[in-house]
């Protein structure tokens, strides 16, 4: 294929899928928005407030629904050209089924370096900033929901915080410590908790509890150190859904759950999908290519439209339906995360099949 005609398949696709993803973003900004004037008025939060928060939760968005996006492009932009019997004249002059394929693959794979971009650097941090603006916005905390605060594990040691203020600084927090046969040694309370950044909490205003056989010894401290691995990343989990984190902050998390024998079957899940939603681009790709050889006397470029819509709606629930089902049953992470993928792919080849036949 020349280079003229890559050029002139890629700048229709490209820009038929940017279209359907900017209808998309509106859609489900507004959407969004109309969920947030529940909250307007409380705690301070205004209109702005709720406008900026939507408006930082995009990136995220982007990130969910350009494989849709592509899909529905493709298809677009392939019925344009069937019904203008442009595909026909680039079969007639020896463009093979092969071809095609590759040259699609090749667009596609452009999606999916576009997909890790925003999914792995721009979406977190955009997410994670979102969730803090409104916790300011709102003066809320993102522990303020469980009425005994936040637990977590680390180690022989349990951190209960009853308030983990959205800068990621502790207020009422509480350290159990047990001995190898899991017997209680010391509780320490501090009323702050301040991460200093060279890997250590500086605990503020401590009153330490000492358990020795029957009797019990209590201490006052101005300040103590403790160095874990509960940095503020770590326990920033808690602001961003696992599928909107980065893959360094993840594996931190499952790594530490691991070292506290705590179950990380959600995030490993959430790992994986993060590694292979890309390449859901070019499942998308190849899913759209057998709509290009269907005659247009056999429904037309709207019905391949909303065929489009359809199986990008239902992408998007198998894939969230697998993640739990993965969850419930404890199945492989990998196979969980990587099941939907390859049930679009198989029908994409089938339908490839169908058509060739024709």
């Amino acid at each position: 294929m020349s280079p003229v005609l890559l050029r002139y398949l890629a700048r229709e696709i490209f820009a038929a899928s940017a279209l359907v993803l900017v209808a998309f973003l509106g859609l489900f900004a507004f959407f969004d928005f109309i969920n947030e004037l529940e909250d307007v008025g409380k705690g301070g939060y205004t209109l702005y407030q709720a406008l900026v928060y939507v408006g930082l939760t995009l990136p995220a968005r982007v990130y969910e629904l350009m494989p849709i996006a592509v899909l529905i492009g493709t298809l677009y932009a392939l019925a344009t050209l069937a019904k203008n019997s442009e595909i026909t004249v680039m079969r007639a002059s020896g463009m093979s089924n092969a071809l095609l394929t590759s040259v699609l693959g090749l667009i596609g794979g452009v999606f999916a370096v576009l997909i890790f971009l925003v999914g792995e650097y721009v979406a977190p941090p955009a997410e994670a900033a979102a969730e803090e603006w409104k916790l300011t916005a709102t003066q809320a905390t993102v522990s303020q929901q469980l009425r005994s605060g936040l637990w977590v594990k680390d180690g022989r040691l349990v951190l209960n915080v009853r308030t983990l203020m959205p800068d990621r600084s502790m207020r009422g927090a509480r350290i159990y410590a047990f001995d190898e046969d899991y017997a209680l040694e010391s509780i320490a309370e501090a009323a702050t908790g301040v991460f200093d950044g060279s890997g250590e909490w500086k605990l503020l205003d401590v009153q330490r509890t000492r358990f020795h056989g029957d009797r019990t010894e209590i201490e006052r401290l101005p300040e103590i150190r403790w160095r874990s691995e509960l940095t503020p990343e770590v326990l920033g989990v808690l602001m961003v859904s696992p599928e909107h984190m980065p893959f360094g902050r993840l594996w931190t998390y499952i790594n530490h759950l691991r070292d506290n024998n705590q179950n990380a079957d959600r995030f490993e899940i959430a790992l994986w999908k993060k590694l292979i939603y890309p390449f859901t681009a070019l499942v998308m790709m190849a899913l759209a290519m057998p709509f290009g050889f269907i005659h247009d006397r056999m429904g037309g470029a709207s019905a391949r439209i909303f065929m489009g819509v359809m199986l990008g709606v239902g992408f998007h629930l198998l894939n969230g339906l697998f993640s739990n089902l993965g969850m419930i049953n404890a199945w492989p992470p990998f196979m969980a995360a990587l099941t939907p993928s390859l049930i679009f792919l198989a029908a994409a080849f089938w339908l490839m099949h169908r058509v060739e036949r024709r």
